[in-house]
């Protein structure tokens, strides 16, 4: 049937790689797995043509019109049919050619036939192909192009198959480039099928290997097609699949890529593994691996949450299998072994992609057990609810899908996803935060493009081009303009464009991108502008100044965290304005005390050499050369902005923002607080520049106030506040052995709740132990019906306790569940009896939001 011409994958790749390049086709790197920006139809890279979108849509010119590329991949649908067959996966490698209106149809199949037949080796017997048998509602007849070009090229008539869009119709997503196809497949034989098998039937005889995409349309919106500026060729080969025809297998998973990884699965379970969890266990950490090598960390939304996902799916079948805790950093060794050659990202992140690894399985790994127990016991009692995957979900971590397979697995039914999806609405309401702007909807923006100069200098002599009102804003738009839109974090320029003539003058409250232009929304102060004015464009010098001063040290700071934390640091958003800088950067814990004075002394260390810095045009790829940082996810062009401070050693990032000239204009930098954003996700929020000196000198005032109240010298101020704390201590343990705090006055302050009586307050209490009587008193006050939560904060930690009658108890609240979800918030852990619990934390400021926590955990249970 053929000869085995290329073995490995590797081999496989570079042929395919290798035949397109000696026809005039220009070989790419594989784009990232976190698509551009400009595309938000998909969450992850699931098709090789996808970070070629903006070149078939007439957006951006090519490189060249012809490409060929092998594109990392993801397609989370195939997350559930991973290990249940012999072929799906999350993760794999999508070869393909690209035409960029030269050849279509005919060049597209004759290549194909080409390396079907001399580099794969396929008797030409043995290829069958489908073409697109029409569409009615697309307004599409049968391809009879597509079926006389195999027709010519040698293909009998007889083994051309017409099928139906579903299979022959391609398209990236519901609107985007698309267009018919047409796909090769590989009879493999009686032996593994029936004579009246077909290509594109459910059989295993006909193997799909190849699809050519005649991508000749842009469909937006659905169901309407528009042809695109040229006619395009965009064709997927799955380089697994291939490997599994060459390698003679029946499975993917007994490919060289897989063995490796199904081999070290064997070897580390400890009871008799099946195939089922050896291959979801070699499929996820494969994608896992490269994941997060493209910067995705785990989290609780979006493509971190797929990533938790499939990490958590792993972990779940390792320990089904019996495999020790601390297994995955092995697989990702196995991955990067197997793979980093033609991935190199993966070795420079092995570092990075390990720690990561090593975090969640420590994180889920605590919760697994009991999580698992508590779904067992409901498993043997017939029935799972939707509150209890609630349940699973919010104390211990399990992901719905997870529940809903291992409750499939098990025979069980499960028939709450309404009410496990309005429960999770209610907690989303609960926590939703309204944020963000919105100026940029809707502007209609017409005509040449603005120039920004706003580099260079911060007046501008210029012409308005276009003055127009929408939704009640005047809009303005300028030949040339100093503004700055607001964009990669940075807010835009305030100022004023008065007329030469010195008759108007409008005040700029936002300057807004529009593709490659920009709009400015402007406020009247005194007459009017018109299109075609000669006007005087100012920018508001000391809010640049100090915009500026705090995105040069957004990079510092960058450069110190990564410096001082390890090179998983990337940044995860930011906001730069006059006022402050915000930070936000991947990374599992709170910094301790020493990190942050560290990054913060190592940030003014730099300002004070006085630096350069330096914002240079230069390549895409001269500026990955040079170590460039870019953020995840972003589309860059061929000819990028780099910044870069010093001698690029520390600090080189792409970046279109502003920046000061050297890095003493910065002055100061302070750190004014250190927190949590998201899972796995820091915030950092700074000052420089006079504000930062105004925050030093508000601070040298509290301490001179601090220290007159206490009659002493700011320099031996500790030493009185520690005198003063163990008076209040003695006093308090003290109160505590006779009377203590006054029971009654916390039990007045508890609310009635569906029946209950609720009490959560934060109280004052030298320790634990006094925290657990304070309770125990005040829940003597409150009756058979009673739910209380107290919380104190004591030398940097945080003490909670929860107690709950039974008569609650029977109604849903249990002490443990809801001290816990208590402790979460502060950075910490614990549990006990569903009457009494206890639990403590790390982070005193959360305090407050995690008593709120525990009443609303509260009021629902009950509710």
């Amino acid at each position: 049937m053929r000869h085995n011409r290329c073995v490995t994958s590797d081999e496989i790749r570079e042929l395919f790689l290798g035949f397109f390049e000696e026809r005039g086709h220009l070989r790419l790197p594989s784009g990232s797995l976190v698509p551009a920006s400009f595309d938000p139809s998909v969450l992850l890279t699931t098709a090789g043509m996808q970070p070629l979108k903006p070149y078939f849509l007439g957006q951006e010119k090519p490189p060249r019109t012809l490409l060929t590329t092998c594109q990392k991949s993801f397609r989370t649908v195939d997350i559930e049919n991973v290990g249940t067959t012999t072929r799906h996966l999350t993760f794999f490698e999508m070869l393909g050619n690209f035409s960029i209106g030269e050849y279509f149809k005919q060049g597209a199949a004759e290549y194909a036939w080409e390396l079907s037949l001399e580099g794969f080796g396929f008797n030409p017997k043995d290829i069958w192909v489908t073409v697109h048998e029409g569409d009615e509602q697309l307004g599409l007849g049968p391809d009879e192009e597509a079926i006389e070009v195999w027709e010519a090229i040698g293909v009998p008539r007889s083994r051309i198959v017409l099928l139906n869009s579903e299979e022959n119709f391609w398209q990236a997503g519901p609107t985007g480039p698309c267009g018919p196809c047409s796909e090769l497949y590989l009879d493999r034989g009686l032996e593994w099928g029936d004579p009246g098998d077909l290509p594109g039937g459910d059989n295993e005889r006909f193997l799909e290997y190849w699809n050519l995409v005649f991508m000749q349309f842009d469909q937006d919106p659905v169901g309407t097609l528009t042809p695109l500026p040229a006619k395009n060729i965009d064709t997927g080969l799955g380089l697994n699949r291939m490997a599994l025809i060459q390698q003679g297998v029946p499975t993917i998973f007994e490919t060289d890529q897989f063995m490796p990884l199904m081999t070290l699965g064997r070897e580390l379970a400890t009871t008799e593994p099946d195939e089922r969890a050896l291959r979801i266990l070699a499929d996820h950490t494969r994608g896992m691996t490269f994941l997060i090598a493209d910067g995705v960390v785990p989290s609780n939304e979006d493509r971190g949450y797929v990533l938790r996902r499939i990490m958590r799916r792993a972990l779940l079948q390792g320990h089904r299998i019996g495999i020790e805790h601390g297994f995955l950093p092995h697989y990702v060794s196995t991955v990067i072994d197997t793979m980093g050659a033609a991935y190199p990202e993966l070795r420079a992140q092995h570092e990075t992609i390990a720690k990561w690894a090593r975090a969640e399985e420590e994180s889920f790994g605590h919760t697994l057990e009991q999580g698992t127990k508590l779904l067992d016991d409901l498993l043997s009692a017939g029935a799972v609810s939707g509150a209890d995957a609630f349940r699973l979900h919010d104390t211990y971590g399990f992901p719905i899908e997870l529940t809903r397979e291992i409750a499939d697995e098990r025979g069980v039914p499960f028939e709450g996803a309404a009410d496990f999806e309005a429960l999770m609405e209610a907690q989303r309401a609960r926590s939703r935060q309204t944020g963000g702007r919105t100026m940029a909807a809707g502007l209609s923006v017409e005509g040449e493009p603005t120039t920004f100069t706003g580099y260079e200098h911060l007046e501008e002599h210029t012409t308005v081009t276009a003055v127009s009102e929408q939704d009640g804003r005047t809009i303005v738009k300028l030949a040339d303009s100093p503004f700055y839109a607001e964009g990669g974090g940075q807010v835009s320029d305030a100022g004023t464009i008065a007329c030469e003539a010195g008759d108007c003058l409008v005040r700029v409250a936002d300057v807004v991108r529009a593709g490659d232009d920009q709009a400015i929304v402007v406020e009247a102060v005194d007459g009017t502008l018109k299109p075609g004015e000669r006007v005087v464009a100012r920018v508001d010098r000391e809010a640049r100044n100090a915009t500026q001063a705090n995105h040069t040290a957004t990079h510092l700071l960058h450069a110190a965290l990564r410096a001082r934390l390890g090179p998983h640091v990337h940044q995860a958003g930011s906001y730069v304005g006059p006022d402050k800088l915000r930070f936000d950067f991947s990374h599992t814990q709170r910094l301790s005390e020493q990190e942050r004075r560290d990054v913060e002394d190592q940030v003014n260390e730099w300002i004070l050499r006085n630096d350069p810095v330096r914002p240079l045009t230069t390549t895409l790829d001269e500026a990955q050369r040079l170590g460039s940082m870019a953020l995840f996810g972003e589309k860059y062009g061929d000819v990028v902005r780099m910044v870069e401070v010093g001698d690029g050693t520390y600090s080189r990032e792409l970046c279109g923002g502003t920046h000061v000239r050297s890095t003493a204009e910065i002055g100061l930098f302070k750190i004014t607080s250190e927190g949590s954003s998201a899972s796995n996700v820091r915030r950092i929020e700074a000052v420089t520049g006079p504000e930062a000196v105004g925050l030093l000198r508000r601070h040298d005032d509290l301490l001179h106030q601090a220290a007159d109240a206490l009659r002493t010298q700011p320099e031996r101020l500790p030493e009185a506040v520690a005198a003063l704390r163990a008076q209040a201590r003695a006093a308090a343990k003290a109160g505590a052995a006779t009377e203590g705090p006054d029971a009654a006055e916390l039990a007045a302050r508890a609310a009635q709740v569906d029946g209950a009586v609720v009490l959560a307050e934060v109280v004052d209490a030298p320790d634990a132990k006094a925290l657990m009587d304070i309770a125990d008193r005040v829940k003597g006050q409150l009756g058979d019906s009673a739910a209380i939560v107290l919380g104190t904060a004591v030398e940097g930690r945080v003490h909670l306790v929860a107690a709950v009658t039974p008569a609650l108890v029977q109604r849903g609240v249990r002490a443990g569940d809801v001290v816990k979800i208590a402790a979460q918030v502060t950075g910490g852990g614990g549990g006990g009896r569903d009457t009494m619990a206890q639990a403590g934390g790390r982070d005193p400021d959360k305090l407050p939001e995690a008593i709120e926590a525990a009443r609303a955990a509260i009021v629902h249970a009950l509710g």
